[in-house]
């Protein structure tokens, strides 16, 4: 076979061991001066699936010794959903991070 008629070789692209959905999203509240624990907590335990007051009150306490904290990440519109429920509910949110 002469050269000019030999296919090139193909560089072989890396896919990644990933799903393919991209990095989860991050919902993330800050620490403000006008929410209270119990606040913070049933609002948590009010719009997250699997957080109960009592694990509300533990990310509240984390809120406030750490000044924020992750609260739940996941799929972009889902994010979305749960962030602006916990800004209805009045608690201070970090901008959505990826």
């Amino acid at each position: 076979m002469s050269p000019a008629t030999q296919t090139p070789p193909r560089e072989r692209i890396s896919r990644g061991t990933g799903t393919g959905l991209g990095q989860p999203w991050r919902v993330i509240v800050m620490n403000d001066d006008h929410n209270t624990f119990r606040g913070v907590a049933f609002a948590l335990s009010s719009v997250l699936p699997g957080v109960s007051f009592d694990r509300g009150l533990e990310l509240a306490s984390r809120i406030h010794n750490s000044g924020q904290a992750l609260v739940w990440s996941g799929p972009r519109e889902t994010a979305e959903l749960y962030w602006g429920q916990l800004a209805g509910h009045g608690l201070t949110m970090a901008p959505l991070e990826q």
